[in-house]
């Protein structure tokens, strides 16, 4: 048996004999690699972070043995799955510094921030593992307080955005749009958008006229469904395209 055979199936590995031998496992491991955060990704946000690493080992269909070797726990696999979306939202952000109206790559930015947390059950999940971990509450503000703080600056310097909003602002109506989507997804999944609009003509430092609401108010047969406790109520409903 290969030492590549042996990664792949889940067999315990052995000592490389030569450097031929090394080279393949190292292409084997990062591609399997790969594929168990795929998989985490998909089975994470599905299921939330309480789902096992077995499952994860069957959605990658490698073994079990291959994800310890590469994650040697839940929380090693946890965390590079969180530093992997941390990272997918500084390039998002980089890209939207780009857009040459300031304001349209800011309100771009919090519309995909909004959505990524309403859709992944696991982003959202992520995002408080982070806040307990001190070594990725550094990463990711590290990496996301530069291209934040450029995001917001330039809208502030177009005269689009009020002076007193900071670059922490972005995260928290993150959270809280997050946190109306995972409330509302059985009755209303998309009413996040109504609530966004909201909070975005407040960010205006002055304005002519109200933006147009993408949504209604919740009606009252909505709401009463809402405040139902949450064993109560139907199963979320899938946003319409």
């Amino acid at each position: 048996m290969t030492v590549q055979a042996e990664e792949t199936s889940g067999a315990g590995e052995r000592p490389p004999r030569d450097h031929a031998d090394v080279r393949p496992l190292r292409r084997d491991a990062e591609l399997n690699r790969q594929r168990i955060l795929a998989a985490a990704a998909e089975v994470f946000t599905e299921r939330g972070l309480d789902a096992s690493l077995d499952e994860v080992a069957r959605a990658a269909r490698v073994g079990i043995g291959t994800v310890y070797r590469r994650f040697p726990d839940k929380e090693s696999l946890i965390r590079a799955l969180f530093r992997e979306r941390i990272d997918a939202l500084v390039t998002v952000a980089e890209q939207c510094c780009t857009v040459a109206d300031p304001w349209q790559g800011l309100v771009s930015y919090l519309e995909y921030t909004a959505a990524a947390m309403a859709d992944d059950r696991a982003l959202r999940q992520l995002m408080m593992f982070g806040a307990y971990d001190r070594e990725q509450v550094c990463y990711a503000r590290d990496r996301m307080r530069p291209v934040i703080t450029r995001l917001v600056r330039r809208a502030q310097d177009s005269g689009d955005l009020r002076a007193d909003f900071g670059a922490t602002d972005v995260k928290m109506i993150a959270f809280m749009l997050g946190s109306v989507a995972e409330y509302a997804a059985a009755v209303t999944p998309q009413v996040w958008r109504r609530y966004l609009a909201l909070l975005l003509d407040g960010l205006r430092p002055s304005r002519d006229a109200v933006t147009a609401l993408p949504l209604p108010a919740p009606s009252a047969a909505e709401l009463g469904e809402l405040m139902r406790p949450r064993g109560q109520r139907a199963a979320p409903r899938r946003p319409e395209n």
